[in-house]
């Protein structure tokens, strides 16, 4: 039997780490040349470039998700990410940014119309597009005309457009309106066939967090619950839209017969379709679209009509960073967007520790008279609500007004750090509620057993390896089962108590209105779960009235980016913004398969996220729409 010598071994394992130094040698280099050149451009590219022509129309081509706080992406990790093939993460649209965007051109004579591009809009709560109807009419108020022209309009992207004067559609386009629905995945049978065990622990007869994970289907206090709510997001989309459109609410298609038999009578053409129905005024080409504004605004050297898109006016009137006048009273803004998860987060996620820091800034600035806490959260982590529920009343016993600001959701986790407020306020289509806890935890006893592994042991008490995921491993014994559930049922009174004692309630007044159950703005005004109905800048407002402020600023504290990471977005987002990075092209099965794996990234992403100490969860899962 011959055997290799030492040497021959050496210089096989020699090579293979020379190559590998040369490989990291050269990921490296090109990523610092790559670094090097964006920052050269980007201090050498100038950006006082864009002009607005005397006689224009502002496109607002809103091209992502609008959101109320952009989350954290490392910038190079992106760059790296796509370079690979990777799909990158959709955009995100500040909807602060939109509204500044249309009540700056509301006032700006060069802006003589707008021309509204939604093509590229994607993820859009009601309450953000209400908002931005709101401006959208206000301009119109100031004598210009809107015109929205597009070859498909969604639901969201609808929804803006219905506030146009015209709303243009191309001739083999379409409108889709299919209502709200919220359609979760379900996996105990995928988890029995990875023999994986679920445990779970619960109170409340609606809370139907955990069901993806202990059933195939929804239940039917599920089904209930969430129809009950999203009856009521649906009929408030229809009513704003009719009374725009001039139709009424049963003009909307809602049932497979009726689509056909519209359909039907129009010979299959869904463009003719809409123009019969209302929903638009004008079938036009892009060439005839394109015509109409150059005689209303004038042409320019691109042969189109005279115009400004979105992002470059942005740049020309939002300020990159806030200037903080150090002299003035302030409201002060905190947003918590995301899942609420324990210590510290990036934005887009909710830290307790991160969070309640935030808020503590607010509290120590003696400028800071009054505070808007926006929440947009399905909630998350017990134990960094409670965290975050108590800098909120921190901020009230040092004499600050906090006024809880509800976006799309703050449900759940979301409801508890809203409580201890001064006021909450929340609109008419936020998702509320949901004051239930539960507890979920996955064992892999069955599954280490098919594959011949075991796990066994002495301990000096029965709790040795409790905190060290010796359950994981072995499963939970009945015993550990019930002090599980004594900690849920613990916890539950304890989210009512808070509850109650935040709101005037008592606990069986709380009770009669939680059991994980999802109500909307509008419902929870009615169960005094909310003082008040309004936007954002509606709780500004009575912030600064609270903190008898008649002159002050409003001032944002964010999350804190150290120097370097500042630098790095500065420099890439820049770049990203005036297309100098590669951009992916994502075909339409691409698109459908994205859907779905985003879908089940996002549940386990979600699962991955659950680091409360205690194992405690106050989170709403069925709180997304389709």
């Amino acid at each position: 039997m011959s055997t290799a010598s030492p040497g021959i071994v050496r210089r096989f394992f020699g090579g293979i780490w020379r190559g590998y130094k040369v490989f990291r040698s050269l990921i490296l280099n090109t990523l610092f040349i790559l670094i090097v050149l964006i920052f050269l451009i980007s201090i050498f590219s100038s950006k006082d470039t864009v002009e607005v022509p005397a006689t224009s129309a502002l496109v607002l081509n809103l091209n992502g998700d609008l959101v109320e706080e952009k989350r954290f992406v490392d910038p190079i990790a992106t760059i790296l990410n796509e370079s690979f093939g990777g799909q990158s993460e959709p955009n995100e649209i500040l909807v602060s940014d939109v509204l500044r965007v249309v009540q700056q051109a509301t006032h700006d004579d060069r802006i003589q119309a707008m021309v509204l591009d939604l093509s590229g809009l994607r993820r859009a709560s009601l309450d953000k597009l209400h908002a931005i109807g709101a401006e959208l009419d206000n301009f119109k108020a100031a004598g210009k005309n809107i015109y929205a022209r597009g070859a498909f309009f969604g639901q969201n992207q609808y929804f803006l457009a219905s506030h146009a004067n015209e709303v243009h559609l191309d001739p083999q386009g379409a409108v889709l309106l299919e209502g709200y629905g919220s359609f979760p995945m379900y996996y105990k049978s995928a988890l029995e066939k990875l023999k994986v065990n679920t445990h779970v622990f619960r109170v409340g007869t609606y809370k139907s967090a955990v069901e993806p994970f202990i059933r195939d289907d929804m239940s039917e206090e599920a089904r209930q619950d969430t129809l009950f709510w999203l009856n009521d997001l649906w009929d408030s989309y229809k009513a704003m839209v009719a009374e725009r459109r001039d139709f009424t609410v049963e003009s909307f298609i809602e049932t497979h017969d009726e689509f056909y038999k519209h359909l039907q009578q129009h010979d299959g053409d869904l463009a003719q379709m809409a123009l019969t129905l209302g929903l638009v005024d004008q079938l036009s080409t892009q060439q005839e679209f394109r015509r109409k504004m150059i005689e209303l605004v004038g042409q320019n050297d691109n042969h189109t009509f005279n115009q400004v898109t979105f992002d470059d006016y942005r740049s020309l009137v939002v300020p990159k960073r806030q200037m903080d006048n150090p002299l003035t009273d302030k409201v002060a803004v905190v947003v918590a967007r995301g899942m609420i998860v324990d210590g510290s987060a990036k934005a887009g996620t909710i830290g307790g520790e991160s969070t309640a820091a935030m808020l503590r800034r607010a509290r120590s600035d003696d400028k800071v008279k009054a505070v808007v806490l926006r929440i947009d959260s399905g909630g998350g982590s017990a134990f960094a609500s409670d965290i975050i529920g108590r800098e909120v009343q921190a901020l009230r016993d040092a004499g600050k007004p906090v006024i809880a600001s509800m976006g799309a959701v703050a449900a759940s986790g979301g409801y508890w750090i809203a409580a201890p407020a001064t006021e909450i306020w929340a609109s008419p289509t936020t998702i509320t509620g949901s004051i239930g806890i539960f507890g979920l935890f996955h064992s892999l006893e069955d599954s280490f057993n098919a594959l011949g592994v075991n796990v066994d042991g002495v301990g000096t008490t029965e709790l040795s390896g409790l905190s060290s995921g010796l359950p994981f491993y072995k499963g939970l014994q009945p015993r550990e089962k019930d002090i599980f559930q004594l900690l849920i049922e613990r916890g539950y009174k304890d989210f009512l108590s808070m509850v109650g004692e935040h709101r005037g309630m008592s606990i069986e007044e709380v009770d009669k209105v939680a059991q994980g159950r999802v109500f909307t703005g509008q419902r929870a005004l009615e169960y005094g779960l909310v003082d008040k109905l309004g936007g954002f800048e509606d709780a500004i407002a009575a912030a600064a009235e609270r903190a008898g402020l008649s002159h002050y600023d409003v001032k944002v504290i964010g999350h804190e980016l150290s120097p370097f990471e500042q630098m790095v977005i500065d420099i890439f987002g820049g770049a990203a913004n005036q297309g100098w990075l590669p951009q992916s092209a994502i075909s339409p099965e691409r698109q459908a398969l994205g859907r779905l794996t985003q879908q089940l990234r996002h549940d386990f992403v979600t699962l991955s996220n659950f680091n409360d100490p205690q194992g405690l969860y106050a989170f709403c899962l069925l709180c997304q729409i389709d």
